[in-house]
């Protein structure tokens, strides 16, 4: 192993032959340059982008007649034919306006991988071509759904659904059987310690989401956190553009919604070289439930310099501020054992009138990537975030009992106030190698390095009992009382610091083999009061792609990831256990079709968590302090998704997972019972028609959305663990909910645009349950209406 880490560290410097370019040229558009237009060979599925100046070149090309296809936003595309002796010869490439633009796909542009994935794989890449499952759900997806939230977005990907909303607080997705994937942006974590609780941002800003599934924990070291092994969220933001445009939005719909929006975008100067972009949303809105509001404002400014063919430099800003009334929900009628949560009326509302919840996130990020040559290239980035929350509101206590009897629809009330901020920072470089050849192989590779730290302090106090209340009753008191006795509150504060060391190499024998070698170490120290705890682990990747036939990948690899949160828990003999472990097998098939303009994927995977540091317990059921190393807690499953544009005015997403969630061996939950809010199955469609001839201008569009039923907690072995869990109790399963949403709109010429979105048209209510503290309803039917004008 350490012979293959010295050669993964060795290959950007060997001395290396390079060929002389086959093809280069220029592309322009009324003798002017058109920047960043995209090249390629559909034929080899080879290609290239231009620069600043409209200058290309491909190397390595076979001695054969080829065609180029030359693509840019708002122009024609342009078909070249290029004999071998026309090289290397200048190609001066002339294009045309497009008046009748179609926009990217719904899941991004087919033969480019989309803005700022490498920060989370490291690899210059397209999903098409790694061997882990990846969606990218584009800005135009997002804004033909109308989507608002995280939550809404990612649905349109197989095996991805909302964990929990905490009473309406932030958004926290799960994957794969795990809780509360992190959630980044522009590559960076947002909040230090992820538990699950999600976080809150606006879409107005977002050119693309990518949900990374399987190795990439191991390219950014995000493994030490809960959730990861089940995938990452990677929010992306939109960058400047070279040409001056932009779109204003205006937005209204049910209960209040009032939504301003604007993006901005150009070039600086005459050389067009320097260009900004300006994004920001203005959003106020009620709720189906009375006494819920909300009001938030999103500002996404970033500035690009290329000073030269090169060299790019990027500079963004992320801002967003919420506030909004936190909605405690309903409560079950039942033991937790039955599903008897209560329809709550519309009308009622559980909380105190001034139970609030602020939330500002800002992220701030510089990139610079610069080519060392035309296949080794430099990338170095800094990230930072701040996250603030500042949380007052209402809480359900226990069950009054009257006579030894419950009356489960009256509930004592309790007030809590809580604090967190957040400060979080990566420092990240890379050395890539694009297609350099060593013998008969060709290799792409990367190593690199990041510097993270985190530092965070909370501050929480409650009352568990301040006064009592009847849910069947609209007339509960929503003034809190005055003389509330807090019990001690409780603060917190932690750092931790952590470098890691990353080599990853794909190396191609033939075209229709290749593997993936990579290794990452880690090394965490964290600072908690009195102790400062280190941790260190080393995590291979491997893995294997075949391509038995044309635009067909067959994919194998294992990934071994650590988690050293709980790495410092003593054992009865006083010893430290050490890292938890994660050991993830990932298979699955990656196709292209209809000249890459439709796309299968099938995934098949399959995670054990080994090593868990576990509670002792004795003979009855009370923690001994101390803790053992074992257990086996298994997540597998299959995923299914297709997406893609079989016609050209015919847009199509479906996809569809199984996961097989259990807990395998353990001291505290029952053998083979599934983790809190894990769903066996999920689905997923949308269909968006285009009418090109008659009633031009006109789309239609429509989504299916099921999420299977899944138990509201844990199933404890005997041990009370979290609030709700009854020892040797089942929990309740929340019942599924199937969701449709349609939605129209009308192009009426090149500047305006007309949308009408109405969502869960058949008013399905379904629930989304963190344990038995808070049972949310999801939303009723609304409708809205979007105006858009676009200069």
């Amino acid at each position: 192993m350490h012979k293959l880490i010295l050669l993964l560290l060795a290959i950007p410097f060997l001395t290396l032959a390079q060929s002389k370019p086959d093809i280069k040229g220029q592309i322009f558009y009324n003798s002017e340059p058109v920047p960043f237009a995209t090249i390629l060979i559909q034929k080899l599925n080879k290609g290239t982008s231009a620069n600043a100046k409209g200058e290309f070149r491909l190397y390595n090309l076979p001695d054969e007649e080829l065609q180029l296809s030359i693509s840019a936003i708002g122009y024609q595309t342009t078909e070249v034919k290029v004999q071998f002796s026309d090289r290397p010869a200048v190609l001066n490439i002339d294009l045309e306006i497009d008046d009748q633009l179609q926009e990217v796909e719904v899941f991004g542009n087919r033969f480019s991988h989309p803005d700022k994935i490498e920060a989370l794989t490291r690899l210059p890449l397209e999903p098409y071509e790694q061997i882990q499952s990846i969606s990218v759900i584009s800005d135009k997806l997002i804004q033909q759904q109308g989507a608002l939230s995280i939550s809404e977005a990612t649905r349109n990907v197989p095996g991805v659904y909302t964990f929990a909303t905490y009473g309406n607080r932030s958004e926290s997705i799960s994957s794969r059987g795990f809780r509360g994937i992190p959630i980044l942006k522009n590559g960076v974590r947002v909040h230090s310690d992820f538990r699950g609780t999600g976080i809150l941002t606006d879409m107005q800003g977002v050119d693309n989401i990518q949900v990374l599934k399987g190795a990439a924990s191991i390219t950014q070291g995000v493994a030490t956190d809960l959730g990861s092994p089940g995938g990452v969220v990677n929010i992306v933001t939109k960058t400047p553009k070279y040409q001056f445009g932009g779109e204003a939005s205006m937005r209204v719909g049910s209960y209040g919604l009032v939504r301003p929006a604007f993006d901005v975008y150009g070039p600086l100067n005459e050389q067009k070289n320097i260009a900004f972009r300006i994004n920001a949303a203005l959003e106020r809105k009620d709720s189906y439930r009375s006494g819920i509001s909300g009001e938030s404002f999103y500002i996404n400014p970033s500035l690009e310099w290329k000073p030269d063919d090169k060299t790019e430099i990027t500079l963004e800003m992320d801002y967003f501020s919420d506030s909004r009334t936190p909605d405690v929900g309903t409560v079950n009628l039942a033991e937790n054992d039955q599903n008897a949560i209560y329809d709550l009326p519309y009308d009622v509302f559980l909380g105190y009138e001034n139970d609030r919840n602020n939330t500002e996130n800002s992220t701030y990020a510089i990139r610079i990537n610069r080519d060392l040559s035309h296949k080794l290239s430099l990338r170095a980035a800094f990230y930072r975030s701040n996250l603030d929350l500042d949380n007052k509101g209402a809480s359900f206590g226990n069950v009054v009992v009257e006579n030894d009897v419950p009356v489960y629809n009256q509930r004592t009330r309790g007030y809590g106030i809580s604090t967190r901020n957040d400060k979080n920072s990566v420092v990240q470089f890379d050395l890539i190698g694009d297609e350099i050849e060593t013998g008969a192989v060709s290799h792409i590779f990367q190593v690199g390095f990041d510097y993270r730290t985190t530092n965070y302090e909370t501050f929480s106090k409650s009352a568990s009992a301040v006064d009592t209340i009847d849910v069947f009753n609209n007339s509960n008191s929503r003034s809190l009382p005055n003389g509330i006795n807090f019990a001690a509150a409780n603060e917190g504060t932690a750092r931790s610091k952590a470098i890691g060391f990353v080599a990853q190499d794909v190396i191609t024998f033939t075209e229709w083999f290749k593997t993936f070698l990579g290794v990452r170490y880690s090394s965490v120290e964290t600072i908690n009061g009195d102790e400062n705890n280190r941790s260190d682990s080393f995590n291979p990747l491997a893995g294997i792609i075949v391509s038995p036939f044309e635009n067909v990948n067959v994919f194998a690899s294992y990934t071994n990831s650590s988690y050293p949160r709980t790495a410092a828990r003593i054992g009865e003999n006083g010893e430290e256990l050490g890292n938890e472990r994660y050991d993830q097998v990932e298979a699955g098939i990656k196709t292209n079709w209809l000249n890459s303009r439709l796309r299968f994927n099938l995934t098949l995977f399959r995670i054990n968590n080994k090593n868990i540091n576990l509670p002792v317990y004795d003979e009855n059921w009370i923690a001994t302090g101390f803790f053992e190393q074992g257990g086996n807690d298994q997540r597998q499953g299959v995923e299914v998704e297709i997406t893609g544009r079989p016609l050209q005015n015919l847009e199509v997403i479906a996809g569809y997972s199984y996961i097989d969630a259990q807990y395998k061996d353990h001291t505290s939950f029952v053998y083979g019972s599934a983790p809190l809010n894990t769903p066996k199955h999920t689905f997923n469609t949308y269909v968006n028609y285009s009418f090109l001839k008659h009633l031009e201008g006109l789309s239609l569009g429509g989504g299916v959305y099921y999420t299977g039923e899944r138990p509201v907690n844990d199933w404890s072995a005997g041990a009370v663990t979290h609030q709700g869990i009854v020892p040797n109790q089942k929990p309740f399963d929340v019942n599924n909910i199937t969701q449709v949403n349609l939605q129209a709109a009308y192009q009426v010429d090149k500047n305006w645009n007309v949308r009408i979105l109405a969502n869960n048209i058949f008013d399905e209510i379904g629930y989304n349950a963190y344990r038995t503290r808070f049972i949310n309803q999801t939303d009723p039917r609304t409708f809205s209406g979007v105006i858009s004008y676009r200069f």
